[in-house]
């Protein structure tokens, strides 16, 4: 059932820019972001900061967002919230779940970290009945001006639908080739691995506390979406891209259900052309095995093309 009473004023939300906010991350930051997507000792050049290679894997600006400008644990409450914005009434922050995610890299952040600003824009509020989708878009710019990457979200808030506001654009469905995939990477997840998780900027208490996920509708305490995504982002790149962090280019995918912490993620990857012949194009999926449960669907990656590799 719709919250009674609750209706979003679609003009004055969609297209609002907010203040920019000041975000910034460090060598230790990439260690640690690293090690709970499950990098493992073998790489590191993600893990430790004297190799000669060393640098972040190229989608940390993913948690930059919820992380801020510091290195203390923050409210998530006051992190996914934030600034007010015009035209949204006031809703549970406990009900909201990650719906979708992109990033488009146009440059690597610097091996050392660094401060920045996040330009963030209300691009879209969609009705789907059952809940509401809050699409946002991020840039983050350097203090000199550099456009290294852009992120865009779609959240979803459980229980806020069914206010009659616009169901949204069709989304580009990149179904999977109907043949066995290039590579599947089985990939088991820790127990504490949200745990772990969260030290990356995520503080949202629906990853940790054991007394209120029942209450929000999970029977325990869900693994991180980004995390899932982490994980499946590193598959790619390592399998598909050389590990080689300059190639990476963009990644997008819809989160289809939870994953808990202790299961197993199988990632299924398959190259394909894409529009730009420079760009190796990749759809992909994931599953968790002892489900048998897609958790990550319409998923398509992009890798800068480098012909003695591909």
């Amino acid at each position: 059932m719709p919250v009674e009473g609750f209706k979003v004023d679609v003009n004055k939300a969609v297209g609002h820019k907010f203040s920019p906010s000041k975000v910034n991350c460090n060598r230790r930051d990439f260690i640690l972001y690293a090690l709970a997507v499950g990098v493992k000792e073998n790489e590191l050049k993600y893990l430790y900061e004297l190799d000669p290679n060393f640098g972040p894997l190229p989608f940390y600006p993913l948690v930059l967002p919820l992380k801020g400008n510091g290195g203390d644990v923050n409210l998530f409450k006051e992190r996914s919230q934030g600034e007010a914005l015009p035209g949204m009434p006031a809703y549970d922050p406990n009900k909201i779940v990650h719906g979708e995610q992109s990033i488009q890299v146009f440059k690597p952040l610097p091996a050392n970290g660094g401060d920045f600003s996040l330009e963030k824009t209300c691009s879209g509020v969609y009705d789907k009945g059952s809940g509401m989708v809050i699409e946002t878009t991020m840039d983050l710019v350097g203090n000199d001006g550099t456009k290294y990457c852009t992120m865009v979200s779609k959240s979803f808030v459980r229980g806020y639908g069914g206010w009659g506001g616009p169901k949204g654009p069709k989304a580009t469905a990149y179904p999977p080739p109907k043949r066995q995939p290039d590579v599947v990477d089985v990939v088991p997840t820790a127990v504490n691995q949200a745990l772990l998780y969260r030290l990356s900027g995520d503080y949202n208490p629906l990853h940790a506390d054991v007394e209120l996920a029942p209450k929000v509708g999970f029977p325990a305490p869900i693994l991180h979406g980004l995390c899932t995504y982490g994980i499946t982002s590193h598959a790619i790149l390592k399998h598909l891209g050389g590990n080689d962090r300059s190639r990476f280019k963009s990644i997008e995918g819809r989160f289809a259900s939870p994953v808990f912490p202790g299961e197993t993620l199988e990632v299924y990857m398959w190259k394909v052309d894409d529009k730009d012949p420079n760009v190796q194009g990749v759809i992909f999926a994931v599953k968790v095995k002892e489900r048998d449960v897609v958790v990550i669907n319409n998923g398509y990656a992009t890798l800068h093309k480098n012909t003695s590799k591909l």
